[in-house]
């Protein structure tokens, strides 16, 4: 047998706070942060309330789920879409300008399939300044997006993605520099 569940144990895995106040978390993220209403202010306010770092000017629309607020970082005027999520059992660190488009998966979190064991591996993710992650693009624990890259639709980023490149696919590998922006006058 190529893996036992029944000898997986997540006691060395720190959650980060109490059981308590991760119940109280869950209750604010399904009534505020997850919920369909409109208007990004009260789920930054409610984020920042259990930890989260989040710059000014950021937008977080409806449907958005982060697992631990208190692993989350947001650098200024970034955009979190509908439906994303943040499994954030390791630290996400979103830079400034980021764009994380609709239905974005970030996972932090996997199983070491090579022990029957399946231990838990965490490892962080870090989105820099400028990248932008399409709709329905998924990125792999341990992975860094370069400044200005750019993740296409339904992609999956298992490893690095270089700066100012256009990456596509499952793996997603680099197909092009991303052209340079112009200034709208």
């Amino acid at each position: 047998m190529t893996q036992r569940l029944d000898r997986f144990t997540n006691s060395a895995f720190y959650r980060g706070r109490p059981a308590w106040v991760e119940a109280l978390w869950t209750l604010a993220s399904i009534l505020a942060v997850a919920s369909r209403l409109p208007g990004s202010g009260p789920r930054i306010a409610i984020l920042r309330a259990f930890g989260a770092r989040i710059g000014k000017g950021v937008v977080i629309k409806p449907g958005v789920r982060v697992k631990f607020p208190w692993r989350l970082v947001v650098g200024d005027h970034s955009w979190i879409g509908e439906d994303a999520w943040i499994d954030n059992l390791a630290t996400v660190e979103i830079g400034a300008h980021v764009c994380v488009s609709q239905g974005a998966y970030l996972c932090t979190g996997s199983h070491d399939w090579s022990r029957n064991s399946f231990d838990l591996i965490t490892a962080p993710i870090a989105l820099e300044q400028g990248c932008w992650l399409g709709a329905m693009t998924r990125v792999a624990p341990g992975v860094t997006v370069g400044s200005c890259a750019v993740l296409t639709i339904g992609s999956t980023a298992v490893s690095d993605l270089p700066p100012g490149m256009i990456c596509s696919g499952t793996p997603a590998v680099p197909t092009r520099p991303r052209p340079k922006a112009t200034t709208a006058d």
